[in-house]
């Protein structure tokens, strides 16, 4: 053989053995790794389940409604001469909104006075004639039915009079409309009507619409089942307003009125909530979320929401035991408590830990570590702690292999 074929063979056996001796070496170290991960603890986030003070509420989707809505008509015809009003400002009640051109009806006021003193001046005259009358029947000088006649005569002028009155009344009443007040204390809205339009009594159209803001109401509506609880709770229940995300408290008021009957084709009834609105943050139209209060639980028993888990057989938990193992433990879920948590009827007891993050790794009896809310797990200890090198490395005390082309 020559000498050649001898250091090939040498060099395929050095290689053999060299691969021999790691396959075992690393599947060795590789199934000791193996078996330490699947014993290590899971980490779980775990909370102690605590007792308090929960307001039972009722939900439901509302609307706003001014408290008064009032849509300002002309009440007589005539050419629009001044508008004394700014869109969206603020008016007070009987505030000059617009005026209508005077003159026509001051007219007809002229009239009215002036047909009320003739009639003045005729019955004037009369009650002299019958003063006469009344002497002069006294000598024998006047017929009795002249003297009837003459009183009669008095009396018909004297409600001729009383009609004028009543005639200039109604002319400056007239007069006075040509004059549009506020009747109401709110917002203006969009003028509909602008100088120099002739408009007429009682016309469709409004001029501009008022709206009170404050205080303003919130209507919306509970299922019927409900209309007993909300009956035995009391008068002036509390009531907030919730933005449409349901993130933010927008006003705090009190129930004010429960429809006196039951809508048949929905299964529901109406109610109307006050709220004082001093910072004008619900306008009229705004869809909110309404939460009724109806009572509250003292000393309830709440967890963290997330901590709920659903399976077929019902409602259950994942409970932290003293050996920092899990079982499965069903629960009776009760109504929601502030702060997304909920309350727990039956299956826990204040000072139970059960686990809010991480279920999804767990089956009963696993072994977890238990971190706070917000907690970390402790980062995996170096590969250098265990004492175990990697190939290539140099074990503690040696000098490192050197490289090749170093």
């Amino acid at each position: 053989m020559s000498r050649g074929k001898i250091i090939v063979i040498l060099i395929v056996v050095s290689l053999a053995g060299l691969i021999v001796y790691r396959s075992f070496g690393g599947g060795g170290t590789g199934q000791r790794r193996g078996g330490s991960d699947a014993d290590a603890p899971i980490p779980v986030t775990a909370v102690v389940v605590t007792t308090e003070n929960v307001a039972l509420n009722l939900d439901a989707l509302g609307t706003i409604q001014a408290l008064n809505t009032v849509s300002v008509r002309p009440q007589v015809g005539g050419q629009i001469e001044a508008i004394l009003f700014k869109e969206g400002e603020e008016i007070a009640k009987d505030d000059v909104i617009a005026r209508i051109d005077p003159r026509t009806y001051q007219t007809q006021l002229d009239q009215t006075l002036a047909k009320k003193k003739q009639d003045e001046a005729q019955l004037g005259g009369a009650r002299s004639t019958l003063k006469r009358y009344e002497e002069l029947i006294q000598k024998n000088f006047v017929a009795a039915q002249d003297l009837e006649n003459q009183r009669h005569t008095v009396r018909q002028l004297e409600a001729l009079v009383a009609a004028d009155e009543a005639a200039a009344a109604a002319a400056r009443v007239q007069m006075g409309y040509t004059v549009i007040r506020a009747p109401i204390s709110g917002l203006a809205g969009i003028r509909q009507v602008d100088v120099g339009n002739l408009v007429q009594g009682g016309q469709s159209q409004a001029i501009v619409t008022l709206t009170q803001v404050r205080p303003i109401n919130g209507v919306f509506t509970l299922p019927e089942q409900q209309l007993e609880r909300v009956r035995a709770a009391g008068p002036e229940l509390k009531v907030t307003a919730r933005d449409r995300s349901d993130d933010r408290i927008v006003a705090v008021g009190t129930l004010s009125v429960i429809d006196n009957q039951i809508d048949a084709t929905t299964g529901t009834f109406k109610l109307k909530a006050e709220f004082a609105n001093t910072e004008n943050t619900l306008w009229p139209g705004q869809f909110i979320n309404i939460r009724l209060e109806v009572g509250a639980l003292a000393d309830a028993v709440t967890i963290p929401t997330q901590a709920l888990q659903r399976g077929p057989d019902g409602s259950y938990v994942y409970l932290v035991t003293s050996e920092s193992t899990v079982a499965l433990q069903p629960v009776k879920p009760g109504t929601e408590a502030p702060g997304g948590r909920t309350v727990v009827l039956d299956g826990l007891k204040a000072g139970d830990k059960v686990v809010s993050e991480g279920q999804f790794r767990l089956k009963p009896g696993a072994k977890v570590l238990a971190l706070a809310p917000g907690e970390t797990p402790p980062a995996p200890a170096a590969a250098g702690a265990s004492g175990e090198t990697k190939p290539g490395e140099a074990k503690p005390g040696e000098t490192p292999p050197r490289r090749r082309g170093s």
